[in-house]
């Protein structure tokens, strides 16, 4: 029987991470991502693996997407000396990705650690370093797609394209059992029909097993020419008000999507000749791989080559490396287009800019790529009238447009269509979503197909035989007792503070001498406390 533990994208849409071991008592990975979108999620990525890291001879990378790829160097720093399976494109993204990710691991751990000297306690070690990801980067073997390999005794794999980003791959995996062999298919994060730069999934007959990811599993996209209209309507909104445009985006793939449709823009005439500032560093460089790879576009992106154009390239598009250049963007008056990460507005040079425009009346947010749960792009999408940035309260008075159609993920349409090819009646595994969008998705795939669809819990153990499978259930999740403490702490600070003011305001009648912008903070933490209610 082959065991499949599901270590991530379970019940949530980040930190993939899946666990598989064979008859014969192999161990192999797919996927090691970082867990994404708030604190009590993101404090999983310093929890035990559920594994020794020594004992895994391969690991097998879907793309180069942090939500994937992001705990590599601490896999190595915690023993890890395997071989790292993926495709070209993905390994070289890789090596300015966790480069990058480690840089952010060590500067976020060295302010912690100066915010905890100032209270008396300890430092905090960074997840991991650069010297831990160099060294990661040593184990990469890229295999081209479409090539079967032997991985360990009794067990081959293949990839194939995912359609979602460059390099981005399914996973086929033919795991020897006594009486027959299994195969187990992880669809990775697979693209839309028709998207940008990249060829369209890869289509796949039979499988025993199939994991499948459903990050809008709940809902479909606009389609993609109302899409584009819709970001033309941003960029002329603001051009009329001589605001700006901030676009929050990823680095690899959205950043470079947009800027093949914003080269499309320009090439017709749709909008104002206005600056265009790609400010992420990790962005210019991953843009530079794209350039590189021609030979994994499609054929729309082969053919804008053809005819002369970088589809990635514009006059007015200008790049800023450097910190100083990114500052002097907002010291510049007038309409300019803005690309920065991070893409859920969490961290990097996307914050600054929106803490000098989130406010604007005239200014524009355009989010065009999914935002977790308890991210600050999440909580700009829902409507929030004010967000945090930078321990400040930041008011949302720029129009905010969130385009769908960009997404480089399919919808639930697109992935009933490519689970459709399947000919062997495989039994499914909905995970890489929330909750409710796993759910829907397995319902349709029941109602659609007549196949068993299964929602696995994080942690949860899967037994797996050639026409049975049986559930083991994960350990019951506890909240960390020194988290559990700080929570209790901090409520009871915030109880006596509470009791503190009460008196403040009934002593003074009716809150006279209360400042307004104080009932603005009572408000925000009001909704701050909503936000972590469970039914909030």
């Amino acid at each position: 029987m082959v065991r499949i533990t599901c270590l991530g994208a379970a019940g949530t849409v980040t930190g993939s991470n899946f666990l598989v071991e064979s008859p014969g008592g192999k161990k192999i990975l797919v996927d090691c991502g970082l867990f994404q979108g708030g604190r009590q999620m993101e404090s999983r990525n310093r929890e035990d693996w559920g594994f020794d890291p020594g004992e895994i001879a391969t690991l097998f990378l879907t793309h180069a997407h942090i939500d994937h790829s992001g705990r590599i160097p601490k896999l190595v720093r915690d023993g890890f000396k395997g071989q790292i399976i993926t495709s070209p494109p993905t390994a070289e993204l890789c090596q300015v990705m966790l480069l990058d990710a480690a840089h952010i691991q060590e500067m976020d751990a060295e302010w912690q650690s100066r915010k905890n000297k100032r209270q008396g306690k300890g430092e905090l070690d960074p997840l991991y370093t650069t010297g831990d990801a160099e060294a990661s980067l040593m184990l990469f073997s890229p295999v081209e797609r479409d090539r079967v390999v032997d991985v360990e005794p009794g067990i081959k794999a293949r990839l194939r394209n995912a359609g979602h980003i460059l390099g981005s791959s399914i996973l086929e995996l033919w795991i020897e059992e006594k009486s027959e062999p299994l195969k187990v298919v992880f669809s990775g994060d697979l693209g839309k029909q028709n998207q940008l730069i990249v060829r369209d999934p890869h289509e796949i007959f039979d499988a025993d097993y199939l994991f499948i990811e459903s990050t809008y599993g709940n809902r479909k996209h606009r389609s993609f020419e109302d899409s584009k209209d819709e970001l033309v309507e941003a960029i002329r909104h603001s051009v009329a008000q001589d605001e700006k445009i901030i676009i929050p985006a990823f680095a690899v793939e959205r950043t470079q999507e947009i800027l093949y449709i914003l080269g499309e823009f320009h090439r017709k005439g749709l909008i104002p000749d206005i600056p265009i500032y790609l400010d992420s560093p990790l962005a210019i460089k991953a843009t530079e791989i794209f350039r590189k790879n021609k030979k994994y576009y499609d054929e729309e992106a082969q053919s804008i080559v053809e005819k002369g154009y970088d589809p990635f390239d514009m006059p007015n598009l200008k790049f800023t490396e450097s910190t100083k250049e990114s500052i002097a963007i907002n010291e510049k008056p007038g309409s300019a287009i803005i690309i920065a990460g991070s893409g859920m507005c969490t961290a990097g040079r996307i914050k600054h800019h929106l803490k000098h425009n989130l406010w604007r009346e005239g200014a524009s947010i355009v989010i065009v790529g999914f935002q977790a749960k308890g991210t600050t792009g999440r909580k700009i999408v829902e409507g929030a009238k004010r967000v945090r940035i930078f321990r400040e309260n930041v008011a949302v008075k720029a129009k905010v447009f969130t385009i769908g159609g960009f997404s480089a993920h399919a919808d639930q349409d697109d992935l009933l269509d490519w689970i459709s090819n399947f000919e062997s009646n495989p039994r499914v595994f909905v995970v890489h979503g929330e909750p409710t969008a796993s759910e829907a998705l397995a319902r349709k795939i029941q109602e659609r197909f007549n196949l068993e669809a299964h929602v696995p819990r994080w942690k949860q153990r899967l037994v797996l035989k050639p026409r049975e499978a049986a559930y083991e259930e994960p350990p019951v999740e506890e909240v960390a007792p020194d988290i559990q403490d700080m929570i209790l702490n901090n409520i009871a600070d915030l109880e006596n503070a509470l009791k503190e003011l009460k008196t403040r305001v009934n002593a003074r009648g009716m809150g006279e001498g209360i400042e307004e912008e104080a009932l603005d903070r009572l408000k925000y933490i009001q909704e701050e406390l909503q936000e972590i209610l469970p039914n909030g």
